[in-house]
């Protein structure tokens, strides 16, 4: 048997993401979450493009590149699941993978010409941070990839799941009015590890250049201070 090939990085994602803490735990949680995907100068060609303005949403699949393994483990424990219930690796979506490989569905907003990137994709609702690498891109079909009736096993016991969030009038006036919608849609998601249960800690996460402080108690995240 040929060996598989290597994968090539066609592109990189770039939004308000600079760390892992925060980003939306699935694509589509956060539809205001606006990306740039730009493609490196090798696959910087409109023709690659051709005719993907046509579809409303594509797939990404891109790459965990900050939890590269050599080892796997057949089991992991869902965040969302407390981090104390083992369940099958392929049951999930976790990043410690045998192949460190991501997949998101997302909505392309626009395909637009730069005078210094070439053509690039706006994207929103992705679930990548800032700088991620992605392998391909393939466009959403509606009549083969989406399944009405499908269920999601014990990821449906979770997806109602949301904070109320108290963010104070002078603390949210120091975030961009253009990333306010994006922002509260993410910490109404809880941004938390789902083990972290201190009512008294102060999270920080940063996001479009600044860090945002808050703390969470039955039900409420209320944000404390916004550097």
């Amino acid at each position: 048997m040929n060996s598989p090939p290597d994968l090539k990085i066609i592109a990189h994602i770039h939004n308000d993401f600079p760390e892992k803490f925060g980003i939306p735990r699935q694509s589509g949680l956060v539809p205001d979450m606006i990306s740039t995907i730009i493609f490196e100068p090798a696959y910087r060609s409109a023709e690659a493009l051709r005719g993907l303005e046509g579809y409303s949403h594509i797939w990404l699949l891109w790459l965990f590149s900050e939890t590269m393994r050599e080892n796997w483990s057949p089991t992991v424990r869902p965040p969302r699941l407390g981090g104390n219930r083992r369940v099958g690796v392929f049951a999930t979506r976790s990043p410690f993978r045998p192949n460190p490989v991501g997949l998101s569905s997302v909505r392309l907003e626009a395909v637009e010409n730069t005078k210094t990137d070439g053509v690039v994709l706006k994207v929103s609702g992705a679930d990548l941070k800032d700088g991620t690498p992605i392998v391909d891109i393939k466009p959403y079909i509606v009549y083969t990839d989406s399944h009405p009736d499908a269920v999601s096993g014990f990821a449906d016991d979770v997806k109602e799941y949301h904070l109320s969030v108290v963010f104070p009038p002078h603390l949210l006036c120091r975030v961009p009015e253009q990333h306010r919608t994006a922002l509260m849609a993410v910490l109404e998601q809880d941004p938390r590890p789902s083990y972290q249960t201190d009512t008294e800690r102060v999270y920080a996460m940063s996001f479009a250049k600044q860090q945002i402080r808050f703390r969470v108690a039955d039900g409420t995240l209320t944000v404390i201070d916004v550097e």
